[in-house]
């Protein structure tokens, strides 16, 4: 292959002058030696590469770009794969701005479920009386003196919690014999309830107030 020990061997043989033979141990021991090294320099340099496309990047680079553009706004998630930490940089890095479909885009991505989003001065959130709304039935009760807000549900991501660990009151914990604690990362939110308010400060209009409900 292009690069490693046997194709540099190969390369530096082929500049040598003839008289050194095709049979000489001493001159394939210093080749293999200096190919060894220039291989790791040639990875080295095709890592290095890699890292200044986002398409290609890995490891701590992913990390430091998405601290460059995003702060502390975005960071990977315990255990993350690196393909996984990179499509949610792209998405955030082209995301839609400014729009009330960009908070739902974004909610959506961010906890698996589609939120509720209600604009008072918005008759097709609120309706109309004797229209499609009914006191005390259903719908919202609209309000022109509400201009540039909105009410947002926010559901949590679902999970299935610590399933598989046994509970406190289980003879694995109450005989002493092997005691089995649940991992922290089952009981840390994946999804924290800063993350989601952070989401929508990123992307909602400016000078717009959103009110929000955090539901599990």
């Amino acid at each position: 292959m292009k690069g490693d020990s046997s194709n540099i061997v190969q390369r530096l043989a082929a500049r040598l002058p003839p008289w050194f033979g095709d049979a000489n141990p001493v001159l394939d021991a210093v080749l293999a030696g200096l190919a060894t090294a220039h291989a790791w320099f040639f990875s080295l340099y095709g890592y290095a590469r890699d890292q200044l496309r986002l398409k290609s990047m890995s490891d701590m680079f992913l990390d430091l770009l998405a601290r460059d553009f995003f702060g502390d706004e975005l960071r990977r998630g315990a255990n993350q794969s690196d393909s996984s930490f990179r499509n949610r940089i792209r998405i955030a890095l082209f995301r839609e701005r400014g729009t009330r479909q960009a908070i739902e885009r974004v909610l959506t991505d961010l906890t698996g479920r589609k939120p509720v989003v209600i604009e008072p001065a918005r008759i097709a959130d609120c309706g109309a009386l004797g229209v499609n709304l009914a006191l005390g039935s259903a719908g919202c009760i609209g309000s022109f003196a509400m201009p540039y807000q909105a009410f947002v549900t926010v559901f949590r991501p679902l999970g299935n919690g610590a399933a598989g660990y046994p509970g406190i009151a289980t003879p694995v914990f109450t005989t002493g014999q092997g005691a089995v604690l649940t991992p922290y990362s089952m009981i840390q939110p994946a999804v924290t309830d800063a993350d989601i308010l952070t989401a929508i400060n990123a992307v909602k209009p400016v000078g717009t107030l959103v009110w929000t409900r955090i539901a599990s």
